[in-house]
């Protein structure tokens, strides 16, 4: 059996290697990463990869990056931490890149910033957020998003300010949401309220009602979920179909994203989570960023097409203040760096961890995606209770 595996296992790089595309010139400066193309993640994959797509093209507009081209070498990780760890093995050994972008998800991030850091080879994060990653004293993993534990901060304060005590909290048994949930418990903590339900559940489940009968015995006056796109769509409809209620239901990563309300059309009315960013943020070339996204693919983008356009920019920024594509010179230059780019602010601390990045949250409101906290960035006010299924 052990055989077994890890024959499937090499067949599942190979395969990879086969389907994604090999980029490379004499002189080119070459970026290497690993995208979710398929599995899981790949939704949110397939925007990181278009983020990253759009740098390319703007950098290789403006000149390249020290008068060179620059060229993007990427392979599928198919949602797999270790598919993910065989990709930058491959990446830093075979195709001996320059410069690295990390993959999404804190999990693939987890294994590849292992590999990374065997090689003492800087790799800027772009879409990863759980502490985890950061508490191991490696020197070569910078992080761009806002961390996990503070996602639902801002609506927990909402929560206690309308007189709510009784949280349900769910969440996926990986790295990530379990980040999201210790951040909710220790909020929870802080602000006297009581966490009445808590259970983890497996990567692919998709079946929650015996868990949202559960909940309903608690009368949690909230629901929080550490979740991602297709387990916060698939706890919604269940929710429905059970009628379940709470004043607020909020979830990581699946409400940031477009197809969360084009998935569930008015079910989603009223639902809050987070983002990592929005077009309608003050930042410096986001707006522009956002109007040449929705021309090119047909629909604006979300926070972690941003983030992989970010994380472009910030090695970019690196690059330049470094003066050199070497790795000594380029780690230095993140963690000297303090910029600030269409995905907002980049400054990290002496762990590589992200320090300077503000969350943000936002809710489904009239078919839109919404920044509703904090004040000063809202695009709309909060809209409290969320609406009993039998009076929508």
């Amino acid at each position: 059996m052990k055989r077994r595996i890890s024959l499937f296992a090499f067949l599942s790089v190979v395969i990879a290697f086969l389907v994604s595309p090999t980029i490379g010139y004499a002189k080119d400066t070459v970026v290497g990463t690993s995208v979710a193309l398929t599995g899981k993640y790949a939704r949110t994959g397939q925007e990181q990869l278009q983020g990253f797509q759009m740098w390319i093209e703007e950098v290789n507009a403006r000149g390249g990056l020290l008068g060179q081209k620059v060229a993007l070498v990427h392979y599928d990780d198919e949602s797999k931490p270790e598919t993910g760890a065989k990709l930058y093995e491959k990446l830093i050994t075979d195709d001996k890149v320059d410069l690295l972008i990390g993959p999404y998800s804190s999990d693939v991030t987890m294994a590849a910033s292992t590999v990374a850091e065997k090689h003492n080879f800087p790799m800027v994060s772009s879409g990863a957020s759980s502490s985890e990653i950061w508490e191991r004293g490696y020197k070569n993993t910078f992080g761009l998003y806002t961390l996990a534990d503070l996602y639902m901060d801002q609506i927990i304060e909402l929560a206690k300010s309308k007189g709510l005590k009784k949280i349900a909290l769910i969440y996926e048994n990986t790295a990530f949401p379990r980040g999201v949930a210790v951040g909710v418990k220790s909020k929870a903590k802080q602000l006297g309220m009581q966490i009445v339900f808590e259970e983890e559940y497996g990567k692919a489940s998709t079946d929650f009602s015996s868990m949202i009968i559960k909940i309903k015995a608690k009368k949690a006056d909230m629901v929080i979920g550490g979740s991602y796109l297709p387990d916060s769509t698939a706890f919604m409809r269940q929710a429905k179909e059970n009628r379940l209620y709470a004043k607020i239901f909020a979830f990581a990563v699946g409400p940031g994203l477009p197809d969360f309300g084009a998935n569930l059309g008015l079910d989603a009315e009223g639902v809050m989570g987070n983002t990592q960013w929005e077009p309608t943020l003050k930042l410096p070339g986001a707006k522009e960023f956002s109007d040449k996204y929705k021309a090119k693919y047909g629909h604006e983008p979300g926070y972690h097409a941003g983030g992989g356009y970010g994380a472009g920019y910030v090695l970019e920024a690196a690059v330049k203040k470094a003066g050199s594509t070497d790795r000594d010179k380029v780690r230095a230059a993140l963690f000297a760096l303090d910029t600030v780019n269409a995905f907002g602010r980049f400054k990290v601390d002496a762990t590589g961890k992200q320090i300077g990045k503000p969350a943000y949250a936002v809710q489904w409101l009239g078919g839109e995606r919404h920044i509703v906290l904090p004040v000063e960035a809202a695009t709309a006010k909060v809209a409290y209770p969320f609406k009993d299924w039998g009076k929508r």
